[in-house]
């Protein structure tokens, strides 16, 4: 488990979803403190959920500069249990989390609209560092028309991402806004991460199997994915690691879904995509080599303690 060396107080929104649920008690067991920004309450006793309209800027503003729990009221005006100035860090997960819930449209809208307002307010409250949700669909894939292929594995950071669809289009404009803002706001961190298929801990006996054993159905994730408690970690390594400015993290488990080596399933799956670089046995085609040398990631939740091969 990585070390924290200082906890924070942390704003989070979507922590009601499927992926916040789970790295929100990550963060608490680290020691942060947590305010929830969602339209539905979390049911965690540890946590107060702010319902928030993330498309109205003046909500966010306000939101941002909230009390953490209707407790606070009773705290002295002026005393150290009052924090004074913004909160240390913001992680923007709340968003429509696929094509076909909503119109495109109103997914394009929503998602780019509630990321543009949380790292605007941030900035100009002098919140220096935001964790933005992108995705793996940025690679194209995923949600593209018909069959396609990857260019290159593995997908990595610097990959020249091209999607078909509205949601990866809205997530590249979300870290497009973050690496305007970055620059236009010298010492905030901004880090997009490009978040794998998220595995919650049942989800192991209930669909990973399948994964597994039918390879054929996950080239539209990579062969890749991150479980809720992993993506926790990385959370938190982002919120102590400082000074990096804008960046892209690909934030998955380093094991592929694979029983094979990947090389050799990449080769015999997609012969006509190269493989640019040697790599790991087992890893995965959307690599998280990034995460593991820059924030010191290690993962802890493969999927094979969990199921039988």
């Amino acid at each position: 488990m990585a070390a924290t060396t200082t906890t924070k107080r942390i704003v989070f929104t979507g922590g009601s979803g499927k992926a916040g649920r789970h790295v929100i008690p990550y963060l608490l067991s680290r020691g942060h403190s947590v305010l929830n920004l969602d339209l539905t309450p979390l049911p965690n006793p540890d946590v107060y959920t702010l319902k928030t309209d993330l498309t109205d800027a003046g909500q966010v503003f306000n939101a941002l500069t909230s009390h953490f729990h209707i407790n606070h009221y009773s705290n002295p005006r002026h005393s150290d249990t009052v924090p004074v100035g913004p909160v240390d860090a913001i992680i923007h997960f709340a968003a429509y989390a696929r094509n076909m819930l909503v119109p495109d449209n109103e997914c394009f809208k929503g998602n780019v609209l509630s990321t543009y307002n949380v790292i605007e307010a941030a900035c100009k409250l002098g919140i220096k560092k935001v964790i933005i949700a992108s995705s793996e669909t940025t690679y194209g894939v995923c949600f593209a028309q018909g069959e396609t292929d990857y260019h290159s594995f593995p997908l990595e950071e610097d990959y020249d991402c091209d999607p078909m669809d509205t949601y990866a289009t809205s997530k590249l404009c979300g870290e497009r806004c973050a690496r305007s803002f970055a620059r236009r706001f010298p010492g905030t961190d901004i880090y997009a991460l490009r978040i794998g298929n998220v595995i919650e801990p049942h989800e192991y006996e209930t669909d990973f199997p399948e994964y597994v054993n039918k390879p054929e159905t996950r080239k539209r994730n990579a062969w890749s994915y991150v479980d809720a408690r992993d993506l926790g970690q990385i959370c938190d390594l982002c919120v102590q690691k400082d000074g990096l400015g804008f960046q892209v993290f690909n934030a998955t488990n380093t094991t592929s879904s694979l029983k094979v080596p990947t090389a050799q399933y990449l080769k015999d799956a997609c012969p006509s995509t190269p493989i640019t670089r040697e790599m790991g046995e087992f890893e995965g085609p959307l690599s998280n080599r990034k995460a593991r040398e820059v924030l010191g990631f290690k993962e802890e939740h493969p999927w094979h303690k969990y199921v039988a091969v």
